[in-house]
Parts: structure tokens; C-alpha cells; sequence
């Protein structure tokens, strides 16, 4: 499971093949990380795993080169620095499928754009299927609203992510048969998936990875694991709509003290979030102020983020 990466300063001679050979037999995958490709790198480039490169070092001449000179060789393709949708189109359109950047994070947001009317729909679902007891007939009538979502979410529950042996089709035999817990979970997902319909999936993942997370971590900081789910699930909302938070928060069925979270206030309720916002950047040391500062233990916080990573994975593998 270790990758270990080959920095872009080392020069491709023989010792540096004959190490990567060494190192792929004893079971390692390599990583080639450049800042910008040349063919010298080629040597190296074909025992590597995966070949990183950094966007924006490469004009639109040298992004048509690159997908040239990569195309042949049988490796994940990661682009770095992919800053603005322009960037992930040119990327994905030569080849790679791993990407690093704020893009997905923050996207330039459009000035004076309203909520679409049929999102104020989906912010009303979660507000009646996220209470503490759910009408199930209301929730149901909500649902067959939207035929796009009826069929995302009787796909959803037909398939191996609730392992039902017969076939649902009613939204409310769904929730009688999985039970209201995962119906919840399964009813997020679904709208989460509608309000993520016209951006990269890699949105959707990193949102599931953030409700997990913070759902899983919730206990560590004394907070409501529904809460937090929901925290974590929002928080990329503007790069989904391409919309400030706080022209959403509003709409949103949350606690005050929740939207205050999503608009970045600095209270207990964001803890979790910031960690795993930190984390996700790499700074490493601005995640251990946080354990530190709110004595969390850091062994737990790991591996809830390792178990949210499995889940995001295969709960985005099941909705694809």
C-alpha cells in the first residue's frame, strides 16, 4: 500500500532505474512527481505507478505534448494545481483521472445568480428528512415530486449498498424495509447526488468523505453525529451550485449554530471540519493544533478518517 514518490530534481540515470525496479519487486508503487515533463523522464516514467504534473507550468502547447508523450505509458495520471473548471476540462481531456487543486473546493462562484427554484425543493427534503422524527408520509409525496430523484433513490435502494433481496417500489415500502436510519442516509445521498449533477463526482466523494468523517469523529468532540453528517455533507454546497454559502444557509434545515459552521465561523460546532479542511491542504501542523487545543485523540480522529475514505469510495462506486 506504499507509494513512494520520485521528486522531480532527480536525475532519470541507470542507478535511478535499477533502484525503481528494486523497489516495485520488493512490492512498492512509485510515484513520479514533476513540475513540468520532459522526455528524459521517460525511463523513469515507465516503471512508475502514477506521474504527477503540475498545470500550471504547461501552456495549451504543452498540455497537447504532455497528452502525447503520456498516452502510451500504463500509469495513473495525476494533474496538480487545477485551479479553475478550465483546468479540469483540459486535464480530463488529456487523460488524467486523479486530480489536485481549490478548484473542487472553491470554484469561482456567479456573481448575482439566484437559488434555483428546484433546489429550494431539495433544501425542504432535508429539513423534513433530517428531523428528529420523520413523516414518512410527507417525505414520501416530496420525493415522487421529482421523477429525476424518485428513480435515483429507488436505484439506490435496489442496489448492493442495502443488499435487499426483492425488488422496492415505493419510496415508502423502501423506508419500511431498510429501516428510517438508513433510508435517511440513502435519501441524502440521493439529493446530495441531484445537487452535484452538473459538476466532476469528485465534489460528491469529498462531500460523502466530509459527512462520514465528521459523523464518525462526532463523538470525540461530545457533538451530534446527524448534525455533523450533515455539516460535512453541505459544506462543498458552493462548489455544487456555483453560489456563496450565505446565500444558502437560509435554506438550509439546520441549527443556527450549524450555518454559522458552514459560513466558516470559528465555533466548537466547525471543529471537525476545519480538522479535516486542514488535512485535506496537508498542513499537517494546523491539524495538530487542533487536537491539541481541543485534546482529541488523534489515534480515533485517524482512523475515522481512514474508515470515511473506504466508505465515500464504495458509497460513490454504488451510486455511479
Amino acid at each position: 500500500m506504499t507509494v513512494l514518490v520520485i521528486p522531480a530534481r532527480a536525475e532519470p540515470t541507470s542507478r535511478l532505474v535499477d533502484a525503481c525496479l528494486e523497489l516495485k519487486a520488493g512490492g512498492f508503487q512509485l510515484a513520479l512527481d514533476d513540475s513540468a515533463w520532459h522526455a528524459q523522464l521517460r525511463p523513469v516514467a515507465e516503471r512508475a505507478d502514477y506521474v504527477a504534473v503540475d498545470f500550471s507550468f504547461l501552456d495549451s502547447a504543452g498540455r497537447a505534448n504532455l497528452r502525447q508523450q503520456l498516452s502510451r505509458l500504463p500509469v495513473a495520471k495525476i494533474a496538480k494545481k487545477v485551479e479553475t473548471p478550465e483546468d479540469y476540462r483540459q486535464a480530463t481531456a488529456a487523460g488524467f483521472t486523479l486530480f489536485q487543486g481549490i478548484y473542487f473546493c472553491q470554484p469561482e462562484l456567479v456573481k448575482s445568480r439566484k437559488v434555483p427554484a428546484n433546489r429550494f425543493f431539495h433544501f425542504e427534503l432535508l429539513r423534513h428528512l433530517n428531523r428528529e422524527t420523520m413523516d414518512l408520509k410527507k417525505v414520501s409525496e416530496l420525493v415522487q415530486r421529482d421523477a429525476s430523484l424518485t428513480y435515483r433513490l429507488l436505484r439506490l435502494v435496489n442496489s448492493p449498498l442495502c443488499a435487499i433481496r426483492r425488488e422496492v417500489r415505493s419510496i415508502e415500502s423502501a423506508l419500511l424495509i431498510v429501516g428510517e436510519e438508513t433510508f435517511r442516509r440513502i435519501a441524502n445521498l440521493a439529493i446530495l447526488s441531484e445537487l452535484n449533477a452538473d459538476q466532476p463526482p469528485e465534489i460528491l466523494q469529498m462531500a460523502l468523505l466530509r459527512a462520514r468523517f465528521c459523523g464518525l469523529a462526532a463523538e470525540l468532540c461530545a457533538l451530534d453525529s446527524e448534525e455533523q453528517y450533515l455539516l460535512g455533507l453541505l459544506s462543498l454546497l458552493p462548489a455544487m451550485l456555483g453560489l456563496p454559502m450565505e446565500a444558502l444557509t437560509s435554506s438550509l434545515p439546520l441549527r443556527a449554530e450549524i450555518r454559522e459552521a458552514l459560513e466558516g465561523t470559528a465555533n466548537h460546532e466547525r471543529t471537525l471540519l476545519v480538522w479535516l479542511e486542514f488535512h485535506e491542504r496537508g498542513d499537517w501542523a494546523a491539524c495538530d493544533a487542533i487536537v491539541a487545543a481541543n485534546d482529541l485523540n488523534l489515534k480515533r480522529l485517524i482512523r475515522c478518517y481512514g474508515d470515511a475514505v473506504d466508505w465515500a469510495k464504495s458509497t460513490l462506486g454504488v451510486a455511479a
